[in-house]
């Protein structure tokens, strides 16, 4: 019974983050434009699939993966086992940043783009081959990117020094990158920080500081997702330089 109770306080919180959108669209089709929204009906089922997808999505993540990288980054620190704890978190980096719906949203619509503009061949197996090769650059950037993350955690490097020269890094080859992988590039950076990679990355991180004698989860547990961020940035400026000369 209590499932159910979470199941349906999960759909009224996606009725709830979905208002603001609604809100600003009708506002928009009413007082600007002056008119009722083309084929409602429609619209209307849309928003109810959109809230029961986002529902049972959520709710799905919250049960079933979430607890698990807490709990397996915990067991393998007590374990002490640093060579599976590495290997458990370039794989949680990477499985979660290639399953991520935004991340092939943005490959699909650079494909798309690439192909028009002829930096590619505008066929389907060129423009596939294009996006996938752009999903496993990012998924593997942030495995590396949590990998690292973890080490930091583990021997407690200052996390603002890796920023800081991370970021440079990006200028750097920003200067050098062709110009039509920079947006690319930066945009891989943000979508590779949503719904599945956020929790699991988080939890990981906060669950291995929180077993580790003398870290502290405040101050060491997070800060992951700024290296998930900041490495597909990298690496997609290296695959543009690589690919697209």
């Amino acid at each position: 019974m209590s499932a159910i109770v979470k199941l349906l306080q999960a759909m009224l919180s996606s009725f709830k983050d979905l208002i603001p959108i609604i809100l600003v669209v009708s506002f928009f089709e009413i007082f600007v434009l002056h008119q009722a929204p083309a084929e409602l009906g429609s619209i209307l089922v849309g928003v109810i699939f959109i809230v029961l997808g986002l529902t049972f999505f959520v709710f799905g993540l919250e049960m079933g993966l979430f607890p698990i990288g807490g709990s397996l980054a915990e067991a393998l620190a007590r374990k002490g086992s640093v060579f599976w704890l590495v290997i458990f978190s370039f794989s949680l980096g990477f499985g979660t940043t290639l399953a991520e719906p935004a991340l092939t949203a943005v490959a699909n619509e650079a494909a798309q783009v690439a192909a028009n503009a002829g930096a590619i061949e505008s066929n389907k197996q060129a423009m596939s081959s294009y996006a996938m090769g752009l999903r496993l650059t990012v998924a593997i950037s942030v495995g590396l990117a949590i990998l690292v993350g973890v080490i930091r955690i583990l021997k407690g490097w200052p996390i603002h020094y890796l920023i800081i020269g991370g970021y440079v890094l990006v200028m750097i080859l920003t200067s050098f990158a062709p110009a039509n992988i920079i947006g690319i590039a930066y945009d891989s950076g943000g979508v590779t920080t949503s719904t599945i990679t956020v929790p699991l990355v988080t939890a990981l991180g906060v669950g291995l500081a929180s077993v580790i004698k003398g870290r502290n989860p405040m101050v060491d547990g997070f800060g992951l997702i700024a290296f998930a961020s900041l490495s597909p940035m990298i690496f997609v400026l290296l695959y543009g330089m690589v690919f697209l000369k």
